[in-house]
């Protein structure tokens, strides 16, 4: 049963894709011939073909996470939840609920910080008369490039010399043993605000800060008067693209954090390499549903953005 409606959904995502291209081929210019128009409609094809690629990985662990059995095969026996509440009330909860709040606590703090320094460099790099500015801008978004294991190597081998690593910080007080990993994420999460507010002071027009500050108003004044309220939807898109990478990052959590510091993402890497439970895929099924309505909101904010900018009709 299971297998037919992935099977469904998938075709009716081939189904839909086709019909908006043949739909779309109305609007097509009448010079347009048919090696174009064939075109036109294969890409559409193969883009949601790639989708279906994508996608089905997670339809096969959605229904998995109801399954009333501890295996990972079909035909399930039946329908339970008892992995979501082995998830929130279960003998091993606690463990999930400590990796649920670090989660929470590194990826807000990670998000703040990435937010309010990409916004900062972003307006600095706005200015044409920055020096280095291409070099500079290579620099502050190469975390996205560098492999995730080489930056995660770096960081502990850096934080082990100058000794802020989680046991040394715990020593000093309980509420530091985060810090690291609140720092190391809000490395990862700095470019995607930065790329975001860029692109958004594109539109930008300077001379509402020449007007603020022939008005008296100072630097300061003048950015979180003029500059943020402007350049608040991208800080948002950006903000949450870190609050995301922070909250799914693994691999430097692997590096930095100990027991007391697991996350969700370790917490789960944890699980598969000592028990394999089916609690594992109800916290993902959970993961996907918060990064669908983060994704959501994100996209909302885009057209927002562009209503805002005069890009969309109202």
């Amino acid at each position: 049963m299971i297998k037919l409606l992935v099977y469904a959904l998938l075709l009716v995502i081939l189904i839909v894709s086709v019909r908006a291209s043949i739909k779309g081929l109305r609007n097509l210019p009448t010079y347009v011939g048919w090696l174009g128009r064939t075109w036109f409609v294969s890409f559409r094809v193969i883009c949601a073909a790639i989708l279906v690629f994508l996608i089905t990985p997670i339809l096969v662990i959605i229904p998995l996470s109801f399954n009333a059995e501890p295996y990972f095969t079909y035909p399930m026996p039946g329908f339970s939840l008892r992995w979501y509440e082995d998830f929130f009330v279960g003998e091993k909860s606690e463990v999930w609920h400590l990796a649920i709040k670090n989660s929470v606590i590194i990826a807000i703090f990670a998000t703040l910080l990435a937010t309010f320094l990409g916004t900062v460099a972003a307006v600095g790099l706005s200015n044409s008369r920055l020096p280095f500015k291409t070099f500079l801008m290579g620099f502050l978004i190469s975390p996205m490039i560098v492999p995730l294991v080489i930056t995660a190597v770096g960081m502990k081998f850096f934080y082990t010399t100058v000794g802020i690593t989680p046991n040394q910080l715990s020593a000093i007080s309980e509420n530091l043993h985060l810090v690291p990993i609140i720092l190391a994420h809000a490395a990862l999460g700095t470019p995607f605000v930065v790329i975001t507010v860029t692109a958004t002071l594109v539109s930008f027009d300077h001379s509402l800060t020449r007007a603020a500050a022939s008005l008296g108003a100072d630097g300061v004044r003048t950015f979180f008067k003029v500059t943020v309220p402007l350049v608040m939807p991208g800080m948002i898109s950006g903000a949450l693209f870190a609050f995301i990478t922070s909250f799914d990052e693994v691999v430097i959590v692997l590096f930095l954090a100990g027991a007391p510091e697991y996350t969700i993402p370790r917490q789960m890497f944890s699980g598969i390499r000592e028990q394999i439970s089916p609690t594992i895929l109800a916290v993902a099924t959970i993961l996907v549903v918060l990064s669908i309505l983060l994704l959501t909101t994100l996209e909302m904010l885009r057209r927002r953005n562009e209503r805002m900018r005069g890009m969309t009709p109202q």
